[in-house]
Formats: C-alpha cells, sequence, structure tokens
C-alpha cells in the first residue's frame, strides 16, 4: 500500500490495518521495524503516519525479506548470511537435502534480487 501511495502524504497505521486487513498490532510491529531500518519515515500528529523514504524502485525485496523473516534459506546449512552446520548431518556433500536446498535458496534469491518493492504494487 506504501509503494502505491504518494510519498508526499504518509498513511496511518489504522489506515493500512483496514485497507490491507492485517491486525493493527502486527502491522504496526512490521512498521517500527522498516523505520528503524530506515526504509520508512514516519509523522507525528494530525496528518501522520508512515511513508517510503525512497522510491520503491529502490528497495530491493532480499532486503526487505531477511529484515522481516530472518534468512531466505530454508536450512542454516545453506544460510550465506545465517550460516550453521546441521548437528544430524555427517556431510553437507553428500546430502542430498542439502543439494536440493542449495537450488531452493539460489532459485529464492533470483527471484527476490530481481524485484523490488514496486513489483507489489
Amino acid at each position: 500500500m506504501l509503494a502505491k501511495h504518494d510519498r508526499s502524504s504518509p498513511l496511518t497505521t489504522q489506515d493500512i490495518s483496514e485497507s490491507e486487513n492485517i491486525s493493527y498490532k502486527f502491522l504496526e510491529s512490521i512498521l517500527i521495524g522498516l523505520r528503524k531500518a530506515g526504509y520508512l519515515g514516519s509523522k507525528k500528529g494530525k496528518g501522520g503516519g508512515y511513508y517510503l523514504l525512497e522510491a520503491p524502485e529502490n528497495i530491493k525485496l532480499t532486503d526487505i525479506m531477511r529484515l522481516l523473516e530472518g534468512p531466505i534459506a530454508l536450512l542454516p546449512c545453506v544460510s550465506l548470511n545465517y550460516y550453521e552446520a546441521c548437528d544430524d548431518c555427517p556431510s553437507e556433500e553428500e546430502c542430498s537435502i542439502h543439494r536440493l536446498m542449495i537450488k531452493v535458496r539460489d532459485s529464492t534469491l533470483e527471484i527476490f534480487r530481481n524485484h523490488t518493492v514496486a513489483d507489489l504494487k
């Protein structure tokens, strides 16, 4: 909704919550996280609310997904930024699930890297 909206006039949490059918409390925590990370600005008082600080075309989905969801990889043993070896896996080179999850990670990253918030309009 913020990507579609004119950045010069902020949207309230209430307006977004009602329009997008998202729990107010849940949305509020997301918006605060996006503001702290520098993606959103906020204005208090009458006419206040949230607005994008950058054009939606400049905000990559990889950045937003990592901020909101953490690692993009489904397993820590294939994560590029949050790698952890699996305790129960004797060898990543021989693990068929590991090889498959690398393909899933790479495909997911390819999609997110090539899309921006503007694509969500």
